[in-house]
Formats: structure tokens, sequence, C-alpha cells
């Protein structure tokens, strides 16, 4: 059987180098909104709307949607809340249709959206994902999102540990550098993401911003058996 490929790109403006190669691409943002799609889904949302700007976002409340849109890792003024995990978890947004924007993750999911598959990947879903690919026999790309398309450690991290959990099957082969440094970063970080994330730069941004609970919560894996995938403009619950 011919193996199959798993890489991370590090950044959505370095997509374009693995467009066209790769079924199924993971988009991951650890800080905090594939975290925050992730649970989302997981209590009961029906479907989020991602869009990759403000204005965009702003339509979508003129026409009634809830809205969350997050910048600079702060709550954008007007709209219903950010990308905390925890505004995902409400009763009152359990089966309803929310449109999210968000700085870097939103923006990538929709620059990958012309894949073959696009599902949400996150350290609290890590385990039961990377279940589910070993047995798709499809290319994946690990799309990290990075903070305004430079390189970040988290997701990198969670992109190594996703690519190591496949390469482990032996059914999956990776030819690129990004893809062993990441696994690397996976196995140095895996025993204890708190301390090898103490001084990454969007962990220290968001804990100038009080966000130490959300941050708990990120980094924290396998909390949860979901996989939001992308049907249309619109993620929604994969059923496996």
């Amino acid at each position: 059987m011919q193996k199959k490929l798993v890489e991370v790109c590090y950044t959505p403006g370095g997509y374009d180098y693995y467009k066209g190669n790769f079924e199924i691409v993971v988009v991951i943002d650890v800080l905090r909104a594939t975290s925050a799609i992730c649970s989302a889904i997981h209590n009961g949302v029906k479907s989020l709307i991602p869009v990759s700007t403000i204005e965009e976002a702003k339509a979508y409340q003129d026409k009634g949607y809830l809205v969350g849109a997050e910048r600079q890792g702060q709550i954008v003024s007007g709209f219903d809340f950010g990308n905390s995990p925890y505004s995902y978890m409400k009763p009152e947004i359990k089966g309803k249709d929310i449109v999210l924007s968000t700085t870097n993750g939103t923006r990538a999911i929709n620059i990958a959206k012309d894949a073959e598959t696009v599902v949400i990947g996150a350290l609290s879903n890590l385990d039961y994902l990377i279940n589910w690919l070993k047995d798709q026999d499809k290319n994946v790309l690990c799309l990290c999102s990075g903070w305004k398309d430079k390189f970040n450690l988290e997701d990198s991290i969670c992109g190594g540990a996703i690519a190591e959990g496949l390469l482990k099957t032996g059914k999956f082969i990776s030819n690129e550098d990004a893809s062993v440094a990441a696994k690397y970063l996976y196995l140095a970080a895996k025993d204890n993401y708190f301390g090898f994330l103490k001084s990454s730069s969007h962990r220290r941004r968001l804990k100038k911003l009080n966000l130490n609970e959300d941050i708990k919560f990120c980094l924290t894996p396998n909390q949860m058996e979901v996989i939001p995938i992308l049907k249309g403009d619109r993620l929604v619950k994969l059923d496996t």
C-alpha cells in the first residue's frame, strides 16, 4: 500500500506551496480560535460560519446572527463575544448558527476552504482527530494559523503532534523539514505544554489580558471527542 503524506505548514502565507496536494487540511489555532470552535460544536452549537473580516461579521450581525469577533486577543467592540472557548459553552447558544471572525484562525480556514476536506484541530480534540485521520487513507496537511502570518509555537506543536500520531502508524511519511521540526517540538513539549509554552509570544499576550483560564483550557489535551468539519461555508459536527 502506498504511504500517504502528512506535512505541517507553519502559516497561512505558506499554504500555496502545499495547495492541491492534500485531500485533507487540518486548520489549527490552539490559542484560541480552533479550541473555541471545538468547544462550540461539542457543546451543541449547530454551526459556525467563519469569516475573515470585521465587515463580513458586521453584515451577518445586521441580519440577526450572533457574532463572535476577536482582534489582538480582545473582543471587538459591538459584538456578542470573542473567541474564548468558555463563551461557546453557554446553554443559550445551543442549536444556534453563530458567526466567528478572529485575527488568525478564521482567515486560515477560508484560505483552505477549496480543499477536498477541511477539519478543525486543537489540543482539546487531539487524539480523537488523529484516530479519525488514521482511517481516511488520504494526504493530510496541518495548516497552522500562526500569528499574523508569522510562526508560533503552540500551533506548530499541535501540528507536530498530529504528524507524529500519523507517522507512528507506518501508513504516512513526511518529506519536509518543517514537519520534522514540528514533530520534535511536540516531543519536547508533550509532557508539559504549560511549561514549554510559558515564554511563547501569544501565551504572554493573552496573559497580559488576564486570560489565564482560556490558556489552561486550550493547552489541556483530549477534553472532547468532536471534529468540526467545513460544509459549504459552515463548520458543523462530523458524524464519525
